[in-house]
């Protein structure tokens, strides 16, 4: 069973007084990295969702945006009186120490709303009771990114084991060309011998020996397809065992193209070159999406 590194969900929950929204995505990472967004009377609380948050989502970029619309008593933005009364006092000195005319009367406030710190806000603080009810959502919004995440997953397993599949099927056809590759050595050892035979009258059959021997299993691909094999029949097996196999799948992806590059530089056979090529196009698609596997 596999689920997707990338997900989404998103859940909103309209209380008495407040409308809370959570919001997750995620990417593709190698390691877990939360970016998470609170209103700042809540980053009290934000270590604890954080720790939430990383047991649920294991591996990904993910970015959290939690939003909260409170009524309109609270966390209202308020005119710092004591701030604009010090600004206009300090324009009229400035006005009347370098001799430049004051803004006109329909300026002012205009020039005077514009200063830095004017404004500030009524800040609320949060309460443990606040923070529960965040929590919840977010709690919620991670079952909803989940199930988006599985479904992702189902996806991608159909389609890494039709990869694979395809892999197994094209093995299967390189015995249709075994013998006729065997044959093909065979007739070119028994020439280069005969030619080896006509220049030479000594040749030293011990050591000649050694080195057919070497020369045939040097070109012998009956392991390679063996462990290809095994290979392919792990991946699925690892896709059905366990979650969160992602970067094992990676691994073995890897030792599948181990197989497949060593099966085409041995095979000295151009049909089962193009056979190798095709697997070749086959496993790179399947590298492609276990990237995407959490």
């Amino acid at each position: 069973m596999l689920k997707s590194m990338t997900g989404y969900g998103r859940v909103t929950k309209i209380l008495e007084d407040k409308k809370i929204s959570c919001e997750i995505k995620s990417l593709n990472s190698k390691q877990i990295d939360i970016s998470l967004k609170l209103p700042a009377n809540y980053r009290e609380y934000e270590l604890e969702y954080r720790s939430l948050i990383a047991k649920h989502i294991v591996r990904g970029k993910v970015d959290v945006v939690v939003t909260i619309e409170e009524d309109s008593f609270k966390n209202r933005p308020l005119i710092n009186k004591s701030v604009i009364k010090a600004y206009y006092e300090q324009i009229k000195n400035i006005s009347n120490d370098i001799s430049i005319p004051e803004p006109c009367s329909d300026n002012w406030f205009r020039i005077l709303l514009s200063m830095p710190d004017v404004y500030h806000t009524d800040m609320v603080s949060a309460s443990n009771e606040d923070s529960a009810e965040i929590l919840s959502v977010v709690k919620d919004s991670l079952s909803a990114f989940d199930k988006f995440r599985q479904q992702e997953g189902d996806t991608l397993e159909v389609f890494l084991k039709e990869r694979i599949k395809r892999i197994s099927l094209l093995l299967a056809e390189v015995d249709k060309y075994e013998k006729e590759r065997v044959q093909r050595i065979k007739e070119r050892i028994l020439d280069e011998l005969k030619q080896l035979n006509a220049k030479s009258d000594i040749i030293d059959q011990n050591r000649l020996e050694q080195e057919m021997i070497f020369y045939i299993e040097k070109l012998d691909i009956s392991e390679e397809k063996s462990r290809l094999k095994c290979h392919l029949e792990y991946f699925v097996n690892t896709i059905d065992a366990e979650q969160n196999q992602g970067k094992k799948l990676g691994f073995i992806s890897q030792e599948i193209g181990r197989e497949i590059n060593t099966l085409g530089s041995k095979s000295n056979h151009s049909e089962i070159q193009k056979i190798v090529v095709m697997m070749k196009d086959e496993l790179e698609q399947i590298k492609e999406q276990v990237l995407n596997v959490l």
